[in-house]
This record gives C-alpha cells, sequence and structure tokens, in this order.
C-alpha cells in the first residue's frame, strides 16, 4: 500500500493542539494531525486489527537528511496509549520554519527529544520477524 500525501492533504486531517515542554524547557503548543489519523487513511492495522502478529508492525518516519526513528504501532493507537504523537505542522500557531518544518512528530512523554523527528517526509509501515 502505498499512499501519497501532501502538506495540504495533511492539513486537511481532524486536527488537534498539544501544549509540550519543547528541548529548551519552554512551554510551547503545537498544532497538526494525530499520526494515527494519517496511519489508518493508509491502510494500517489499527483498532481492533491491532492484536496477535500484527502487534509486531512498525513505523519508521524518516526526514530528508536521513535521520530516521523507529516506533511501535501501538504508540499510535487510542486502544494501547493515552498520548497523542502529532504530526505538526504549526508552532505557537505559526507555520514551523524550515528548521523544524514543513512537518515534524511531537512526541509527549519522550523525556529525550530525538524522536521528534523534524522535516519528516515519509512514514513507512513494515512488519516485524
Amino acid at each position: 500500500n502505498h499512499l501519497e500525501l501532501s502538506v495540504a492533504d495533511i492539513a486537511a486531517f481532524p486536527r488537534q493542539t498539544i501544549r509540550v515542554t519543547d528541548d529548551k524547557g519552554a512551554q510551547v503548543e503545537y498544532g497538526g494531525v494525530p499520526v494515527a489519523e494519517i496511519l489508518k487513511k493508509a491502510g494500517a492495522p489499527l483498532g481492533q486489527e491491532l492484536k496477535g502478529p500484527n502487534l509486531a508492525v512498525g513505523l519508521v518516519a524518516s526526514a530528508p537528511d536521513g535521520y530516521r526513528v523507529l516506533f511501535s504501532l501501538t504508540e499510535f493507537d487510542p486502544a494501547f496509549s493515552d498520548r497523542v504523537i502529532l504530526m505538526a505542522d504549526r508552532r505557537d500557531g505559526k507555520p514551523l520554519d524550515t528548521r523544524e518544518g514543513p512537518l515534524r512528530f511531537i512526541v509527549p512523554g519522550d523525556k529525550r527529544h530525538a524522536r521528534w523527528i523534524r522535516g519528516v517526509n515519509v512514514l513507512e509501515v513494515f512488519k516485524g520477524r
């Protein structure tokens, strides 16, 4: 399954805003789309399908500079976690700057921001062995 979305396509998904502490300790507000919404559109196994062998399904988020981050699909599913991982396109009401954007993962609850991948442009769902 291959799904290509533009930044405008992503902006049209149901949106959410979350308040988090950034890597410099400042309180900021990010707006964007819960990654789960994008995964649903792509046909990833979420909800009732996220059981058995599908618990070994993962997601790699990649940026143009080669930075890649691995997640378990369970991290995006509301049945497994109360946190919302956001594909953000706005910070404090303004579009993300070129250092962060145009799209960035916001991963609330991570003590380190290493998985807050900036400039994310590819999401790849795969089954672990």
